[in-house]
């Protein structure tokens, strides 16, 4: 067994072994175009790759403190603990936060989640601490293996009526990675959606950074959904190892009666089974116990009409690697939140911005006991 710094030859063995995008080696290459530092690395049996990690450094600001992420890897065990400690102690991050890609469907108000157990104590017996999510903690997902009948008849029936008006009226959605296209996704996401729907989101020029590498690797495409010469909604889809996600979606308010995103969702389904995928992920949904009143309720309602299956992820969890460190962190990140909800509740602005991209608040110090109280709830839960 030897570990080792993945490199671009072994590009492909990387892919095959990771379970989402957020794992792809383009993902990792989009990030460093972004600016961001990232460390691959796999475990590897002869010429086997058995263990593969990709995490993002970042800096802190205002504090001389780095954090690793390590979003949607696979299942925890010694040896990726052992080689994210490992990265942690090289890069001299204060911790990693791992979000790993371990869902159950929701049964009953909660997911099945005997097992999980198992793993939060190990977990913690590395260190690892409940954290702060970054990624969504639930999702729907779609079985594509379905007939499309099938698919439909699973549907909410107004999707479905939505669907078909969308059809009568001349809707026409076409798998459309042109130039053009992505211009479309943009002016669409910045003008309307972002300002309609008064969230956060990305720039620009993120966006064309991303399109950039994942577009050519056959990981990222487009449906466009327009009737005459008028383009009405753009959906990006990413499509990996045999798996579809829904990230980002775009569309105008303008002819909203003409339902357009409900036949881009349907022939996104509908790209997916061609493409030989076996499931759909729509990237995020509140928790069973959500608010109506919550900003994001209405893509909610929209991915909920679909028909998959709600999945709840098995949560967030801190690597800490320097204790004390951690502990200011959680005081200034806690501040922050409550700064964030004071703001989003005045400008109806959910407060989904990272602590870990954001400012720190500088007087740390001066919360640092509530900071451990609520190490040590979380340490109990």
């Amino acid at each position: 067994m030897i570990i080792r710094d993945i490199t671009a030859s072994d590009r492909l063995k990387f892919n095959d072994a990771v379970g989402h995008p957020l794992q792809a080696f383009e993902w990792g290459q989009f990030r460093q175009e972004t600016g961001v530092k990232v460390i691959r690395k796999a475990i590897f049996e002869g010429d086997k790759l058995i263990t593969p990690v990709q995490v993002t450094i970042h800096q802190l600001p205002k504090v001389n403190w780095k954090i690793g992420y390590f979003p949607r890897g696979p299942m925890p065990d010694e040896d990726q603990m052992k080689l994210l400690t490992q990265i942690g102690k090289q890069e001299g991050l204060m911790m990693i936060k791992l979000e790993p890609n371990v869902a159950a469907v929701i049964n009953d108000g909660g997911p099945k989640v005997q097992a999980w157990e198992t793993v939060r104590t190990f977990l913690r017996s590395f260190g690892a601490r409940p954290g702060r999510s970054l990624f969504t903690d639930y999702s729907f997902q779609l079985d594509l293996t379905e007939s499309e009948e099938k698919l439909l008849k699973n549907m909410h029936s107004k999707t479905r009526y939505n669907i078909r008006l969308a059809e009568r009226k001349g809707v026409k959605v076409a798998v459309d990675n042109s130039p053009a296209s992505f211009e479309w996704f943009l002016k669409l996401l910045f003008e309307q959606t972002v300002v309609r729907q008064g969230f956060y989101a990305h720039t620009p020029d993120y966006f064309k950074k991303l399109w950039g590498v994942l577009a050519p690797a056959g990981i990222a495409h487009l449906l466009r959904a327009y009737v005459g010469d008028k383009t009405l909604a753009v959906f990006m889809v990413f499509k990996f190892n045999n798996w579809l996600y829904y990230p980002y979606g775009a569309s105008t308010r303008e002819e909203k009666e003409l339902m357009a995103p409900n036949l881009a969702m349907w022939e996104a389904i509908r790209f997916g089974k061609k493409e030989g995928c076996k499931k759909f992920d729509l990237w995020g949904a509140l928790s069973p116990t959500h608010n109506k009143n919550d900003p994001w309720y209405g893509f909610h309602r929209f991915k909920e009409g679909y028909g998959g299956k709600l999945v709840g992820f098995i949560g967030s969890y801190d690597l800490v690697l320097e204790p004390k460190k951690y502990l200011a962190y959680r005081a200034g990140d806690s501040l922050r939140w409550a700064y964030l909800r004071t703001a989003a509740a005045a400008k109806r602005m959910p407060g989904q911005l990272s602590g870990v991209f954001s400012d720190v608040p500088e007087k740390v110090g001066e919360v640092a006991s509530d900071a451990i109280k609520t190490f040590e709830k979380d340490d109990r839960s």
